[in-house]
């Protein structure tokens, strides 16, 4: 195991260990007063769980995030209640106003629309009820979060470092696949991050915008044209999601561009990567692959982040203002280290 490896596995294990000490916490107050540990009641509003919805324009579901809350709640004194706002900001108040009939004890909410939000701060404040906001702020609450740029970051320099290694004497450029025409801050930030990435390490590359409109078949299409106009040229491409890099890679092959191409998507959702039986394109047995690799977000972990946070607030302790989901770039050489595969004895 090399060095960067080594570094990894034990940050997943600190990871590990921070949720457990959350729970080593409870334990020891319970065992210190001989008595039943304190439970409360928290509410999990989430963003949408409508099937076919992509959360952030990933390939996550609202239902992948619910079951990670479920999980990460049987190890706490929690009496969980869930909602859908089904990313809708009029359906997000009416729960949130719900939450607070049933008497709950802190609410956690996924909501984007930033009217809605404000307007639910106000009546949990007015109840007397703390809230810790996912991804989309909440005045005076305190926020987990991704953090788009520093993930477009990670994927830009990936593929700038690529082109400068391999590349170097070649004729480069580099181009961003997916719904760059849309207008939230989620994909924006995405679009700055890959573009700083890129200029750390390639400063005279400007990579161009290819728009998918969100459609991973378009984006085959789209980058097809895209490539039969770069005729002795090599390209680094972000794909803002992986169902677009999957199109993009077959895109890329059906032209026969196999050697004039490198890839870095975001999310590492399931799509592009499995378990030791599933052959997924981030797979330790693919190290050739275009893919180099995708941008994790960790959406189905996202239980286990927020609720030691929403423990903390609960027992009164100070929790920051915002906390970051940590992004790192899965590639075949780390994916079983940070998904460790369920089909592996």
């Amino acid at each position: 195991m090399g060095l960067t490896e080594f570094g990894r596995v034990t940050a997943l294990r600190l990871k590990r260990r921070h949720f457990l000490l959350a729970i080593l916490a409870v334990t020891s107050s319970s065992r210190a007063t001989s008595a039943e540990p304190q439970r409360f009641r928290v509410a999990f509003a989430n963003l949408n769980e409508e099937p076919g919805a992509r959360i952030e324009g990933l390939g996550f579901t609202g239902a992948e995030i619910r079951r990670s809350f479920e999980l990460a709640s049987r190890a706490l004194p929690f009496d969980m209640i869930y909602y859908d706002n089904g990313g809708d900001p009029e359906k997000a108040l009416g729960n949130a106003k719900d939450a607070i009939s049933r008497k709950i004890d802190l609410l956690i909410e996924f909501n984007s629309d930033p009217a809605a939000n404000a307007e639910i701060g106000r009546e949990l404040s007015a109840a007397g009820v703390p809230v810790l906001a996912v991804n989309y702020r909440i005045p005076g609450a305190p926020l987990y979060s991704a953090d788009y740029r520093e993930a477009g970051r990670i994927a830009g320099q990936a593929l700038g470092k690529f082109a400068k290694e391999n590349w170097s004497s070649q004729t480069v450029v580099g181009a961003i696949l997916g719904d760059v025409s849309d207008p939230s801050s989620v994909v924006t930030e995405r679009i700055q991050g890959v573009t700083e990435g890129l200029k750390q390490e390639l400063p005279e590359l400007s990579p161009v915008r290819l728009d998918s409109a969100g459609h991973p078949v378009r984006a085959g299409g789209v980058l097809a044209k895209f490539l039969a106009a770069q005729t002795n040229r090599k390209l680094v491409l972000a794909t803002l999601d992986d169902p677009t890099a999957l199109a993009a890679k077959s895109a890329v092959e059906s032209a026969g561009r196999i050697s004039d191409c490198v890839i870095v998507s975001q999310g590492a959702d399931r799509s592009i990567h499995g378990g030791a039986s599933e052959r997924k394109e981030i797979d330790p047995a693919n190290r050739g692959s275009i893919v180099l690799g995708s941008v994790a977000y960790y959406f189905d972990r996202y239980g286990y982040e927020i609720l030691p946070i929403a423990l903390r607030m609960l027992q009164g302790a100070q929790v920051p203002e915002r906390t970051s989901t940590k992004h790192i770039l899965i590639s075949a050489k780390n994916v079983f280290v940070e998904y460790p595969p369920y089909d592996m004895n």
